[in-house]
């Protein structure tokens, strides 16, 4: 989940698809109006190497307004109507209630390997996975799928970090913005870029890490300490 045996110095952006499971009717929104949108284009992760530990910094946003406000303002911009028709259109406004708050559940996590079964992950409720939560074999690709719900508000800006400590050092860091979504009943689906694990006797071993899924507000959704191995080969039981 963000480990990597390539140079990642150099490395400033990356592009990955995205696969957000929502209706078919549903379009991208260009970033006239503050670049929401409910279906990520191509462009809508970027993966870089993150230097410092950012989790005080917090983005300085204007008031918060509810769902049913958003929508009401500004009915005389014909361009502006239509955009949030086109980002709110399915939305049901009976059910996103009042709340100025949106609410993000991670509903499944996944690692997926090219020719073997997915390994599913079960989200814990304390964010804390009891032992070594999954093992991966030296030099495999592999992706992160995950799925999520949004309700009650626009979530801006939610990102995935991650962060990888070995024998206490730090040996990976990476963010990933994954964009805007606007409350609906069905799930997200995302898959992250693909990545491979390194190789070799320093490399294999036991991991921490910590992953967390926060908006451009700074709030977190989800916040996972654990640990992982890379070994030789594949579990059996992971077969």
């Amino acid at each position: 989940m963000g480990l990597d045996d390539k140079d990642k110095s150099n490395k400033s952006e990356v592009s990955g698809e995205t696969m957000p499971k929502t209706p078919p009717n549903e379009e991208n929104v260009d970033e006239q109006s503050g670049g929401m949108s409910r279906q990520m284009s191509e462009n809508s992760i970027s993966v870089t190497e993150d230097e410092e530990d950012d989790e005080d910094r917090k983005i300085e946003l204007g008031p918060q307004y509810t769902l049913k406000e958003q929508f009401e303002k500004d009915k005389d911009d014909e361009s502006l109507r239509r955009w949030k028709e086109q980002l709110l259109g399915s939305v049901d406004f009976e059910s996103v209630g009042e709340s100025l708050e949106p609410e993000v559940k991670i509903l499944s996590l996944a690692i997926k390997t090219p020719g073997r079964p997915d390994i599913v992950l079960s989200v814990p409720e304390n964010g804390r996975p009891k032992g070594s939560w999954f093992t991966l074999k030296e030099g495999s690709r592999y992706s992160l799928q995950f799925s999520f719900q949004v309700r009650n508000n626009i979530v801006s800006g939610l990102k995935y970090t991650n962060t990888v400590w070995k024998t206490g050092l730090k040996v990976d860091s990476t963010k990933m913005m994954l964009g805007t979504f606007s409350p609906q009943a069905e799930p997200y689906t995302q898959e992250l870029p693909e990545d491979t694990t390194p190789s070799g006797f320093f490399a294999r071993g036991s991991y921490s890490a910590k992953s967390k899924f926060v908006d451009d507000d700074n709030k977190c959704y989800l916040e996972i300490n654990y640990t992982f191995d890379i070994g030789k080969e594949w579990l059996q039981t992971e077969v």
